[in-house]
């Protein structure tokens, strides 16, 4: 499936669903197309997931169920662009499966090519029907020189943003927040030693399987409450000594 255009739909959406509202709107548009000259049919839709990950909600597997009655072949394809930084985009497609396939315990990817290989799947789209309702394809795309610099430039920190201080008694809620995290975790992670001391070490895998681990999470707080306030800290002292 080549895609080399696209073209926006009426729709209505919340922050975390999208459905299409008219299936007119596309027979007509293709129709419109035609008539200055564009052959290339609909292969599918697009919508972006921001910050979410690639995977398709109920509503979207609904959606894309309208498109495969259309065509068998048609592709939803999801973006994240707050996750596509620094040149890299957080893209991929999909295509429902068959129950009927599925209870015959068949392949249900059309392959066509070899050329390529699968996006690793996040335990997000598992979580979501990956392989269970959907499947997803080898996916490439281009950019040229203009897009992979906006690419590059997307969510880029300016050198200036260094200089520039929190406002005080926020900085000092966010302290107090994080410190009383800190010490919920720290109670949290005395609690897991003390599990693990008293269990094997197979038992504590799966003991601790869909659980916050206490250690990793307080390293993380550590690591950024120490650089929220030593950012802090030289930010005032510059603007003390120079402004």
């Amino acid at each position: 499936v080549r895609c080399i255009d696209v073209f926006a739909m009426p729709q209505t959406g919340t922050g975390v669903s999208v459905e299409a509202v008219d299936s007119v709107y596309q027979q007509t548009m293709h129709d419109m197309l035609k008539q200055t000259g564009r052959s290339e049919t609909v292969v599918g839709w697009y919508h972006s997931h921001p910050g979410f990950g690639c995977w398709l909600s109920g509503v979207d597997c609904n959606t894309q169920q309208g498109f495969e009655v259309l065509n068998p072949r048609s592709v939803a394809v999801v973006v994240d662009p707050i996750q596509s930084v620094r040149g890299k985009v957080v893209i991929d497609a999909f295509r429902l499966i068959n129950p009927q396939i599925a209870l015959a315990a068949k392949e249900p990817r059309q392959t066509t090519s070899n050329i390529g290989h699968l996006q690793k799947p996040t335990l997000v789209s598992l979580v979501h029907g990956l392989n269970k309702n959907y499947y997803n394809l080898v996916i490439n795309y281009r950019k040229n020189d203009l897009e992979q610099k906006m690419l590059m430039n997307l969510q880029k920190a300016r050198w200036s943003e260094g200089f520039q201080l929190e406002d005080y008694q926020r900085h000092i809620r966010d302290n107090g927040r994080a410190l009383g995290e800190m010490a919920e975790l720290s109670a949290e992670y005395e609690k897991w030693i003390q599990a693990e001391n008293k269990k094997t070490k197979k038992e504590m895998v799966v003991s601790s399987v869909g659980k916050i681990n206490p250690q990793l999470r307080l390293t993380q707080h550590i690591e950024d409450i120490m650089t929220s306030n030593i950012v802090q800290c030289l930010g005032t002292m510059l603007d003390t000594k120079i402004f």
